[in-house]
């Protein structure tokens, strides 16, 4: 699959479909120009390849324009300019009704849905069973759509979409609607799909299960590819900046205000995984406060990784403390340091939860067991020791 040079834009005045919105907008252009660009782009010179049995994931804010650049590819929408080739079936999972019809039962829409992908009836027969079972439909296939859940057609369209044995699969934010064990099943089949040499396009704000499931990342923002490579990276970009905008944006002249954060590890160096970390904090009141002291450690916002606490009485003016974390349980990467405050006996927010400073933390991504040596599977280290027993 191919995206090549894409351009999209919407008009920024667009409205309703009524004759008084059109009767309104044609007098306001009779009237005189409209100051300001109408038009906005939502998509600007997207250009990416995505190989045959590639996972790749599509990750950025709300409004990047993630799930425009879905629908364009697979033929939902056109673009303002490019070219988009795909080379064979696209399976759509745009939206939680997408190609589902309410008024038809479940066997008939996999039917139906089966045949616009170009395969024949006997093609999709073949398959009905299994989509029916996967999708946990058994006792409901025969029951109009408009009378299932959200998720009991979210199965049905899950598992139409990825059992028809498209070309490019795209998956966009609906496995949210799913339980647990519906989620891991899906994560299971599309994992199924990408072996067998379908190329997954997966759309999804839970990072962990976008980790999980490609091992290709593009960050859009903005409409622009911000950053495009391992999964891994691309992450770890989206975060950092995710944080870095957070803190920027945060109120931290709370009632307990953060006036410095400094960070060191063993001697006075870089922070080291599994190593000495110890954090000084200078903070300040006005008036004496009982104070329960939180800092965290965060790689997506506002999550945080774990979290210590301290009850201080802070007197005005400036408190000098110092956190000291003996064996830091962190793989190598960026993360920021969160703080909050809190009165300690009715809990009273004196300071919001907050991004306050980044945290480096190095060390060596190999197969080595050594301390330093860590691979990243999970957002802490655990230092162990393994024996054969007996």
């Amino acid at each position: 699959m191919q995206v090549d040079r894409v351009w999209k834009r919407f008009r920024a005045d667009r409205g309703r479909r009524l004759l008084r919105d059109h009767v309104e907008r044609l007098g306001a252009r009779l009237r005189g120009p409209v100051p300001g660009n109408p038009w906005r782009w939502v998509l600007r010179d997207i250009d990416f390849e995505v190989p045959p049995g590639e996972a790749a994931a599509i990750i950025g804010a709300n409004g990047a324009g993630k799930s425009t650049l879905l629908k364009i590819i697979s033929g939902v929408m056109f673009p303002h300019s490019g070219r988009i080739a795909t080379g064979g079936r696209v399976g759509a999972l745009i939206e939680v009704m997408s190609g589902i019809h309410p008024e038809l039962t479940g066997r008939e829409n996999v039917m139906i849905y089966g045949m616009l992908l170009g395969l024949s009836r006997k093609q999709v027969a073949s398959k009905l069973d299994e989509i029916i079972a996967f999708a946990e439909l058994e006792d409901a296939v025969e029951r109009q759509v408009k009378f299932y859940s959200s998720g009991m057609r979210m199965r049905l369209g899950f598992a139409v979409a990825a059992f028809l044995e498209p070309s490019i699969l795209i998956v966009d934010e609906v496995l949210a609607v799913g339980d647990a064990s519906f989620q891991q099943k899906c994560l299971d089949r599309m994992r199924d799909v990408v072996g067998s040499g379908t190329t997954l396009l997966l759309v999804s704000h839970d990072l962990a299960a976008v980790g999980a499931t490609a091992t290709r990342g593009i960050w859009l923002d903005e409409g622009i590819v911000r950053a495009d490579g391992p999964i891994e990276a691309v992450l770890r970009a989206y975060r950092g900046a995710v944080e870095a905008d957070a803190a920027a944006q945060a109120d931290v002249h709370g009632l307990v205000r953060v006036e410095g954060v400094r960070t060191e590890g063993p001697a006075g160096g870089l922070v080291q995984v599994n190593e000495t970390c110890v954090v000084h904090l200078t903070v300040r009141v006005d008036t004496p406060r009982s104070t329960n002291l939180y800092v965290g450690v965060s790689e997506g916002a506002p999550t945080p990784i774990f979290v210590v606490r301290y009850e201080a009485m802070l007197e005005p003016g400036s408190t000098a403390l110092e956190l000291s974390i003996p064996k830091l349980p962190l793989p190598p990467g960026q993360y920021y340091l969160w703080f909050g405050a809190y009165e300690v006996e009715t809990r009273i927010e004196y300071t919001p939860w907050q991004p306050v400073a980044p945290l480096t933390v190095v060390g060596v991504r190999t197969l080595d067991p050594t301390p330093q040596a860590i691979v990243r599977l999970s957002p802490v280290f655990v230092d162990a020791r393994w024996s054969r027993a007996g």
